[in-house]
């Protein structure tokens, strides 16, 4: 039944257009990460959502999920380090490189010993080259690996440099291995796990995959897609939706009052000679009003000795 557009759930929707904000889900297993939005999107009648961070429809852990103008945000959650648990099955290759591929070569790993596998992970730590995996939506000529992949094709793929910033067992030997990883961007879990088969001699495949931290949010804190969708249609939001400048909590913050407040909301720079100190070249900030509000982030030009605005915000006052 169509609701008329006077009804409390038309007047929730209208009202929660203005929220921003981010929320922390943990992604269930066998469905997209753009399901994952789609889902909270319609639960919460916005138009602008998006998410921080692809996982694979295998993978479980967290996404967090960005509302409003906290999209604006988005690619400090995407850039920034992430935390993996993966275990890894030994002896079994797959197409895909993890447990929904089809199977195409086994290999006897019974003599793999857990200090056999914390030697190979000496080799995955630091800034290192890595071939994304044929299954993945990285695009050639206009098409997706993926689908080329399903019509039985492959191309040559060119090793990108990836940094993981520490690799540690927790549990080892054959026939599953758990590492965990924390790692940034561009990191695929599934050619780590393809690769340290091959480091190993036996073979490998990503076996499951969970992402226990994206940047500021944990999976301990996250909530249930059911949750989440539960406590949207309820109107809730505001309550759920943590800050966007919970995002950029790691730059430096200032507090502005309401003359360079106004000059920032026009795009203007800022001389430091105005109140926020001189930086390093391109150092950004976060910039907040008198009465709290998350107003800004700014960059330093030393070229002309000012901070300028790279991205202003038009948020409510905390409650």
């Amino acid at each position: 039944m169509t609701q008329p557009h006077g009804s409390p759930r038309a007047q929730r929707k209208t009202a929660d257009e203005a929220v921003s904000g981010v929320l922390n889900v943990n992604k269930p297993p066998d469905i997209t990460s753009m399901e994952v939005v789609r889902r909270l999107k319609r639960a919460s009648g916005q138009k602008r959502v998006g998410h921080g961070g692809t996982l694979d429809p295998v993978a479980t852990g967290v996404v967090p999920v960005l509302f409003g103008q906290a999209t604006r945000v988005m690619e400090y959650l995407i850039n920034g380090t992430k935390d993996y648990r993966t275990e890894v099955r030994l002896g079994v290759e797959t197409d895909t490189y993890d447990s929904l591929g089809q199977v195409v070569r086994e290999r006897d790993a019974s003599s793999i010993t857990e200090e056999d596998v914390v030697k190979a992970l000496e080799s995955f730590k630091g800034a290192i080259l890595q071939v994304p995996p044929m299954f993945s939506a990285l695009k050639r000529e206009g098409k997706r690996l993926y689908d080329l992949a399903r019509a039985g094709g492959e191309v040559e793929r060119e090793p990108r440099e990836v940094v993981v910033e520490s690799i540690e067992i927790v549990a080892g030997g054959a026939p599953i291995a758990a590492v965990d990883v924390r790692c940034g961007r561009g990191f695929y879990v599934r050619s780590f796990a393809h690769d340290l088969g091959q480091a190993l001699g036996c073979g490998a495949h990503m076996q499951s995959l969970v992402r226990i931290r994206t940047g500021p949010f944990v999976l301990d804190d996250a909530l249930s897609l059911e949750e989440a969708e539960v406590r949207l249609e309820a109107g809730d939001a505001r309550n759920v939706l943590s800050s966007p400048d919970i995002v950029v909590r790691k730059l430096r913050a200032a507090v502005v009052g309401s003359k360079i407040e106004a000059m920032i909301k026009n795009g203007r720079s800022v001389p430091t000679a105005l109140g926020i100190p001189q930086a390093k070249s391109k150092e950004e900030c976060r910039v907040y009003t008198q009465d709290g509000r998350f107003l800004a982030l700014i960059f330093f030009n030393p070229s002309e000795a000012q901070w300028q605005p790279s991205r202003v915000f038009d948020l409510n006052a905390p409650r």
